[in-house]
């Protein structure tokens, strides 16, 4: 089953969601609007609490994953995923925040207490370690992330564009039929 209660908590899904049959949603997870997750993207809720926007996209073999509370973490570490944004294909989001308009490159990793602010990009393959904050308005790559340079106004235009492109191809995917 892809959308699956834990420990009498279900999912939420907003209006015109698409969750691939292949993909797992479980717990304490809320996903906004027109928003996607694809093929193998497993999305657990269980431990702590997982809130992603409207017109975002979580896309294949992504993994998002919380901290609990306990005695080293009082208060665990939730994931927020903002709106507009792109996750590229097997990211690992564990425990962090992620602003608005953000696109986060394929295979990137980004740890617990992570603070990504709005309008950022991520490059392919990128760490950024635990309680680490982006600023934003720039482009960050490598392991460790570096802040490498500002973000051109068409790369800003981007975050739009993609978040768009996205809703489209998922409601095409859902004229098809899909059930999930």
């Amino acid at each position: 089953m892809t959308i699956r209660t834990f420990q009498g908590i279900a999912p939420t899904l907003g209006e015109r969601v698409f969750v691939d049959a292949s993909a797992v949603v479980l717990g304490d997870v809320e996903i906004g609007d027109d928003s996607s997750v694809w093929p193998q993207v497993a999305i657990r809720g269980d431990v702590n609490r997982i809130r992603i926007g409207a017109r975002s996209s979580i896309q294949d073999g992504s993994v998002l994953h919380v901290t609990h509370a306990g005695q080293f973490n009082p208060d665990g570490f939730a994931l927020t995923i903002g709106d507009d944004v792109t996750v590229g294909h097997k990211v690992t989001l564990h425990g962090c925040r992620i602003g608005d308009r953000v696109l986060v490159g394929m295979g990137a990793i980004v740890l617990d207490g992570a603070v990504v602010e709005d309008e950022v990009i991520i490059g392919a393959g990128s760490l950024v370690p635990p309680g680490k904050t982006l600023e934003s308005g720039y482009l960050y790559v490598g392991s460790p992330v570096k802040q490498a340079r500002a973000l051109s106004d068409k790369e800003r235009a981007f975050f739009a564009y993609s978040a768009a492109n996205y809703v489209k191809l998922k409601d095409q995917h859902l004229a098809e039929g899909f059930d999930r």
